[in-house]
Parts: C-alpha cells; structure tokens; sequence
C-alpha cells in the first residue's frame, strides 16, 4: 500500500516530571529524534508554559514532529509525521525512552492513500 507519508500519534504516560517541564531538553530531544531518523530539520519552535507544560514542533523537509507536556499528569502527547521512506517509530521511540515514559498508545496513520472521492449530497429545497 503506497503512501505520501506516515504519522504516528503517541500518548506517553508516566514520562519524568521534570524532563516534560525543561523547554531546552525537550527542544534537543526532538532535534536529536529527527536527525535519528534520518530527517533534514528546517525549524524549531519551542514554548515553555506557566507554571508547567512545553509545546513545540521541529520542522522538517520530510513534514514534522510535535509535542505538548502535562507534567502534572506525566503525560505527553506527540506527533510525529514522516513523508518518504522514513520510519517515524524511530523518532517517536526515542522521544518515549528519553522522557522515561512507562506506558504509551501509539497508532499509525497513512497519510496521502489517493485522491479524495466526493460524494453526492442531495440537497433538499423548501
């Protein structure tokens, strides 16, 4: 089945408090998690949140990876969407070990199967 990209959606529980409140570690995690999976990095965009909470995403050629931490729940939730033949499981992997995540949901989405075929709506008249 040929796509124009892969994107997995990941829910991390358990993550360490204290790294999905640190902007500048997350911000080299996701650097270091798109380089490791073989991506080219456009842009990066971090902010820190008061009192808790980072969100961010790295840009690069092949689409983006994206996070927002709750670190008062150890939570995480990240994106990370590939287009080519990059594997994003490599990037999203290392995302959850770096963030001590000890649970996690993660589901993939192919992105780009074909062309949309609109359907019919009838439309009624008064």
């Amino acid at each position: 089945m040929d796509t124009m990209g892969r994107h997995v959606i990941a829910e991390l529980w358990g993550c360490n408090v204290e790294k999905l409140n640190n902007m500048d570690f997350i911000e080299q995690v996701f650097v270091d998690a798109a380089l490791k999976a073989g991506a080219e990095v456009r842009e990066v965009a971090f902010h820190k949140f008061a009192p808790h909470g980072v969100s961010g995403v790295v840009i690069i050629s092949e689409s983006h990876l994206t996070i927002h931490s709750f670190p008062e729940h150890g939570y995480a939730s990240i994106d990370v969407y590939t287009c080519g033949d990059l594997d994003p499981h490599l990037a999203s992997n290392y995302i959850a070990q770096e963030l001590h995540s000890t649970s996690s949901e993660v589901i993939e989405v192919p992105r780009g199967m074909g062309p949309v075929q609109p359907k019919k709506v009838a439309v009624e008249s008064n």
